[in-house]
């Protein structure tokens, strides 16, 4: 079972590759992926039968004792059977619904062989927190197949509000699991179920619980996500909302009810809801005119009639249910997938444009009534096997006293008899030969014959009914190990004599008279909707729950601008000095309220600190009485280059060395953001508030001194610090402490500050290009101006990443081009001995981050410091030659150095946890090498390599947003006329 979910991880990756070579039919290989986990599922039986609950477990979370463990008994064997069985025959369906379109159908096909898998793992797995993963990644993967259509407005919004609906019920749901999982104190679900706790707080979780799996199941008030979700193709409506995603809810009811049924909020809000839903689905499936849409509010009607039987929580209860449930798996699919041959050969789904289909295509028309004969709950079908248990079951519990066994048989009984009468508006509406107002029939629909192999999976699954009714005796055997895990009866009715058995034929029977009175009133019902136009009329509520969830969404919009509104005024002053008086308020507060302080200070501990320190202060100083910006931002600097100094002279040449590097680096992103700035501050708007500016900037000052006072002596421990370099050497395999420590013993810092740099390049790139970061560097395609000679020549044209050409020069009267970027500068910003320095100078600068890069280990150096100096080589080559320059030095897209540098720091956290260890759990192997002698090699190298990536990244990103973008822009507003 492991290896099953593994390889449904893993194949999705190479479905796009598939489709791109075989189109359509790359769908056979999709399914030859869930066939064989139908066929490893299906081979379990005969040890499910024999009591051996097949069982697999892998410690993924030992301190949370949260373990990837899989357990396969009565109930998660029939879904895993549904999940893979519908699943494989709805991939082979997507051959033939799919043929002749391509747009989108890689990323298509590998979604829904992931939600495949992601089902598969939910219905089998034996831990409460890892089903809520395998719950929140369905709900995301369901977003993308409902949104396939992504051009369409409609797509988007019906995946959007699917995934909203579903992802905040999940979240809700994680909120019960923690409390249940503490009540417990296990998250296995059969230890749980095994010895159930009780008590207020698991009350409070299951009414959680409860809430994750209704607003899974659209059960109301939530059920108005699935006729949504329509918008979706076909194939996915025939799996996720008849055999896959709404079942997950009804599976975690039916996984709970044996054990929590009867606590005091169970059959209040499962049976009240699930009979409202149940009756309001199946009428407002009489008034659709869409055939998609009248099986979806069926659908919604059936999920409230599982909900009631499954939740019910008693023994005959849970074997009609498990009955029903593959019922509805097996007639919903073929009825969806019907819907889909219809709709992907007339183009419509309309009951009103279709007339006569049945007649031209008699083998599909056969086995859709078959298809709603079960479920209708007509004999010789499981839906038939399972209404009459149903009934049986509902009955008992009403006759003998139980006031929601009322309420559910009664409840029950309308449903069904809703059921027959929108299964008769179904198959008329799709088959059936209309008549006009006169009562004259109207023209037939053409209907063009599709492929044989397009019918076979609806034609199987309702075949399948029928099979499955004839083999009730084999399904009573399979399912009543689960049904037995529940009480016989509720606690206030007396248990049956006899236990209830599912069977084709029990005789004569009050349950058998229920059942074909339902039958009579669907038929009586679908003809007065007809003949009164009833299901035609306007709409019945003026408010909805649809209503309701735009509603909130509106109010949400509108609180989120005023918020905006509110706390966004476009004033960057006033946004850092409301962070600083937050900050002095904060930490001011905490100091008064920290009792003693007890101060640890030393007037200095260098003789260097008693010179830079003065340069320090004068230099801030002056920096805040400096009129002119770039004045500012230099003196600013000298602070940084102090620190540099104090640095060096206290044994930290690591922070030393980045320090410089920093402080260069914000120097020139200083300097291409002061281009489009007035030189003198406040030049164009004053400065107002000079006092109150002065006072909160001395203020942050004073807080931030007392603030490293205390801190000097509010230790009471032993730091950890002290043990770094005995840590550095025998953990992280390396001598330089700062390297290792940012890259082995505190790496999850760094990967929070990768993912800090990410946001602050995309951040920048965002400001700067408004809709994206692509074509910042022009295409310089056009040719140079030719210089008068004779011997002028064709100059070839040298193409670089991001497709900039750049045309060089061979002609012998003209000047040596250094950098190629060069010739594009205007005479006046170029220089010619600062290209031959850059050319010179450029190779050994990055050889030299690549040294830094591998030996920051034991050295001075690492990803940081080596990704600085590169950084600082592409600095300088769009210094001398500008942003073509930077074109044809870059090596690759800004964007795609950020997401391999931050794609391989994530892998080297998640390998390890595949042998047994701690995310970014380092190892180190050494071998003789010929000429090289004796190597060691950390695979915590690897991480810094995904550091040094992101760092070129991001000053790549700033180089080319406030610098190649912004002289595009300059250049831009010179032609047009305007002064810079």
């Amino acid at each position: 079972m492991l290896l099953l979910l593994g390889a449904f991880a893993l194949a999705p990756l190479a479905l796009p590759w598939l489709v791109s070579r075989l189109g359509a039919r790359a769908f056979y290989l999709a399914a030859v992926l869930p066939i064989a986990a139908f066929i490893h599922t299906a081979a379990q039986t005969t040890d499910i039968l024999a009591g051996n609950i097949p069982f697999e477990s892998y410690d993924w979370i030992p301190p949370l004792g949260i373990e990837l463990s899989m357990r396969m008994d009565t109930l998660s064997w029939l879904l895993a059977l549904i999940v893979t069985g519908v699943g494989a025959l709805v991939m082979l369906y997507c051959r033939w619904y799919f043929r002749d379109k391509y747009e989108g159908l890689g990323q298509f096909s590998a979604v829904l062989l992931a939600f495949a898998g992601a089902m598969y793992g939910l219905v089998l797995t034996d831990d409460l927190v890892v089903l809520v993963m395998f719950w929140e990644v369905t709900s995301v993967l369901s977003y993308l197949l409902i949104g396939y259509y992504h051009r369409r407005a409609g797509s988007r919004r019906a995946a959007l509000q699917a995934l909203l609906v579903t992802t905040l019920g999940g979240l809700v749901m994680l909120i019960g699991v923690v409390l249940m999982v503490v009540a417990a104190g296990t998250s296995s679900i059969s230890t749980i179920l095994a010895d159930p706790p009780t008590g207020t707080i698991v009350d409070a979780a299951l009414v959680l619980l409860l809430v994750g799996a209704l607003s899974k199941s659209a059960i109301f008030p939530f059920h108005f996500w699935l006729p949504g979700a329509m918008a979706a193709p076909t194939p996915v409506s025939a799996y996720l909302h008849a055999a896959a995603m709404v079942k997950a809810g009804i599976y975690l009811l039916a996984r709970l009810a044996p054990a929590f049924a009867d606590a005091g909020p169970w059959r209040p809000i499962v049976i009240g809801l699930g009979v409202f839903t149940m009756l309001l689905g199946g009428i407002q499936a009489l008034r659709e005119t869409d055939l998609k849409r009248v099986l979806a509010f069926g659908t919604v009607s059936q999920l409230g009639f599982l909900t009631v039987v499954l939740g019910f929580g008693t023994r005959d209860a849970a074997l009609a249910g498990l009955a029903l449930l593959l019922s509805h798996a097996l007639f919903k699919s073929a009825l969806f997938l019907v819907v889909g041959v219809i709709d992907r050969q007339l183009s419509t789904r309309d009951i009103d444009e279709l007339s006569g289909v049945g007649r031209q295509a008699p083998v599909m028309a056969t086995f859709s009534i078959i298809a709603v004969a079960s479920m209708a709950g007509i004999p010789p079908t499981v839906g038939f096997v399972a209404k009459e248990g149903v009934f049986t079951a509902l009955m008992y519990e009403a006759f003998g006293g139980s006031a929601w066994g009322w309420v559910a048989f009664i409840g029950s009984a309308i449903g069904s008899a809703l059921t027959m009468a929108y299964g008769i508006r179904f198959v008329w509406g799709a088959f059936a030969t209309k008549k006009d107002a006169d009562r004259r029939p109207l023209p037939v629909t053409a209907w063009p014959d599709p492929p044989l192999g397009f019918l076979g999976a609806p034609v199987v699954l309702a075949g399948l009914t029928v099979v499955a009714g004839i083999a009730a005796p084999f399904l009573d055997t399979v399912f009543t190990p689960y049904a037995d895990t529940a009480p016989e009866s509720t606690p206030e009715v007396a248990p049956p004599a006899e236990t209830y058995h599912l069977a084709l034929w029990h005789g004569i029977e009050p349950a058998l008279l229920v059942s074909l009175i339902t039958l009579v009133l669907g038929v009586g019902i679908f003809w007065l909707t007809r003949a009164t136009g009833w299901d035609t009329g306007p709409r019945m509520l003026r408010f909805t729950a649809a209503d309701a969830y735009n509603l909130a969404l509106k109010g949400v919009d509108r609180l989120s601008v005023l918020t905006t509104t509110f706390t966004q005024r476009g004033s960057l002053p006033v946004y850092v000095g409301t962070i600083f008086v937050v900050l002095v308020a904060a930490e001011a507060t905490a100091l008064v309220a920290g009792g003693n302080w007890i101060a640890n200070l030393e007037p200095w501990q260098t003789p260097m600190q008693l010179v830079v320190a003065p340069l320090m202060i004068a230099a801030g100083i002056f920096a805040v009485r400096a009129t002119k910006r770039y004045t500012g931002v230099v003196l600013v600097s000298v602070t940084g280059i102090g620190m540099v100094l104090l640095f060096a002279t206290s044994g930290a040449p690591d922070l030393a060395l980045t320090q410089v590097l920093v402080e260069t680096v914000t120097l020139v992103a200083f300097a291409l953001v002061l281009r489009r700035l007035p030189a003198r501050m406040g030049e164009h708007n004053a400065s107002v508030w000079p006092i109150a500016r002065a006072v909160l900037g001395i203020g942050v000052g004073v807080t931030m001194a007392l603030v490293a006072i205390v801190a000097t002596g509010a230790r009471v421990a032993e730091p950890i610090s002290d043990r770094f370099p005995q840590l550095a050497y025998e953990v992280g395999h390396g001598r330089n402490v700062v390297n290792v420590a940012l890259v082995d013993l505190r790496g999850w810092d760094t990967m929070g500050e990768l993912s800090v740099l990410i946001l602050a390049a995309t951040g920048v790139a965002s400001l700067v290009f408004v809709t994206h970061r692509s074509g910042s560097l022009p295409a310089a395609t056009q040719p140079l101006p030719k210089t008068k000679s004779r011997t002028t020549r064709r100059r070839p044209l040298v193409e670089t990443t991001d497709g900039v050409r750049l045309q060089t020069s061979d002609n012998s009267d003209s000047p040596r081009a250094w950098l190629l970027g060069g010739q594009r500068m205007r005479p006046e910003n170029r220089s010619i001995l600062l290209e031959v320095i850059v050319r010179v100078l450029f190779h050994t600068i990055i050889v030299v981050s690549i040294y830094l890069l591998f030996a920051g280990h034991n050295l001075p150096g690492g990803g940081f410091a080596g990704g600085l100096v590169a950084g600082m080589a592409l600095v300088m080559r769009y210094i001398a030659g500008g942003r073509y320059e930077l074109g044809v030095a870059a090596p690759s897209d800004a964007g795609t150095l950020l997401g391999v540098g931050m794609t391989i720091a994530v892998a080297c956290a998640i390998v390890p946890l595949f042998f047994g260890s701690a995310p970014l759990t380092s190892t180190y192997f050494e071998a003789d090498v010929p000429v090289l002698g004796h190597v060691e090699f950390v695979t915590s190298t690897l991480f810094d390599i995904g550091v040094y990536l992101v760092v070129i990244g991001l000053v790549l990103d700033v180089l080319r947003s406030l610098g190649a973008e912004v002289d595009r822009q300059a250049q831009e507003l010179r032609s047009k006329g305007v002064s810079i």
